[in-house]
């Protein structure tokens, strides 16, 4: 049986937009002040990923000043075109995250994939290199970096204030891919930071789900979607 380990990374960048959904309705977007669950989820799959396995946040560090920005934009029409609207950006945003991953075993059919020191070879090398694919702070506006740390290292802006809470915040999608039914759901949460930490488990406990609409999963095969590597080249 797989024992998962913690994977500890910075991610900072110039802006971010963590997108409030009731402000996509007028176009102008504004971002929510902190980082949601599914955006580091995203990031997370940005670095390393494959369908044998699921990320899971387990707690993310506010690390610099929580600051906004309002910048105008143009943002792409689907009639064609673009239209000016104003969004709300985050600037110069410093994260800690810690994370880890699990088997996904509603994919029986990649269970043989399932080679513990392959992914997480795989994951470390991803990692030191700032990820395998391009890294995005909510939107693919404002990029990203991200590179190894140590979770609570150094002085963080929050760290002597006891609680912040943002409100009911949307945290993310439960996926057919990841829980084996075929309805798309949407969870919302309350999270609350302590010393500049929000504890996703927390904020799992008080999660409320609200149905999307139906959806099938994805299907895939096993030596058409992922490639087993051999010794040497998880070597290399």
């Amino acid at each position: 049986m797989y024992q998962s380990r913690h994977y500890d990374f910075k991610l900072w960048g110039k802006y971010a937009l963590f997108t409030d959904p009731v402000t996509r309705v007028g176009g102008e977007k504004c971002s929510y002040h902190v980082p949601t669950y599914e955006a580091l989820k995203g990031v997370a799959k940005s670095i390393y990923w494959k369908p044998t396995l699921i990320w899971v946040i387990d707690k993310v560090r506010i690390v610099k000043p929580i600051r906004t920005q309002t910048k105008g934009t143009k943002p792409l029409v689907l009639s064609g075109g673009n239209t000016l609207a104003i969004y709300t950006f985050l600037a110069d945003v410093e994260y800690q995250v810690r994370a880890h991953f699990e088997w996904n075993l509603h994919r029986p059919e990649l269970a043989e994939d399932r080679n513990a020191a392959k992914h997480v070879a795989m994951t470390e090398r991803a990692l030191k290199r700032g990820g395998r694919q391009d890294i995005f702070l909510g939107t693919r506006d404002c990029q990203g970096y991200v590179e190894p740390c140590e979770f609570g290292s150094g002085e963080g802006f929050y760290d002597a204030i006891d609680e912040l809470t943002f409100g009911l915040m949307f945290q993310g999608f439960d996926y057919p891919d990841e829980t084996g039914g075929s309805e798309l759901y949407a969870r919302f949460g309350q999270p609350v930071m302590k010393r500049g930490v929000i504890s996703f488990e927390q904020t799992e406990n008080s999660m409320t789900r609200k149905y999307i609409r139906e959806m099938e999963r994805k299907s895939f095969e096993l030596h058409k979607t992922v490639r087993m590597l051999t010794d040497e080249e998880l070597e290399a």
